[in-house]
């Protein structure tokens, strides 16, 4: 039984897949820091995994501590 090889690849081949140019950054030279913060640090798409990740133990935390105030009578044995 023969075995099947795939075709080889031909000398000037180029990724199978399209890269994404750069985004053009829109300079305003009258952009406040905080402005320019926000649009670069916390509304970007790269950074949003980031930023998840940070809502949501900032979440946990303030929730664990809501639980502890609201029950925490019940967790202590009388």
């Amino acid at each position: 039984m023969a075995s099947r090889r795939a075709a080889p690849a031909p000398t000037n081949a180029t990724p199978a897949f399209f890269t994404t140019p750069p985004r053009r950054q829109l300079v305003d030279p009258n952009e406040s820091a905080l402005s320019r913060f926000i649009r670069e640090q916390i509304t970007a798409p790269e950074k949003l995994s980031g930023n998840i990740s940070i809502v949501t133990g900032v979440s946990v935390f303030a929730a664990g501590i809501f639980v502890a105030r609201t029950w925490g009578d019940m967790l202590v044995p009388a």
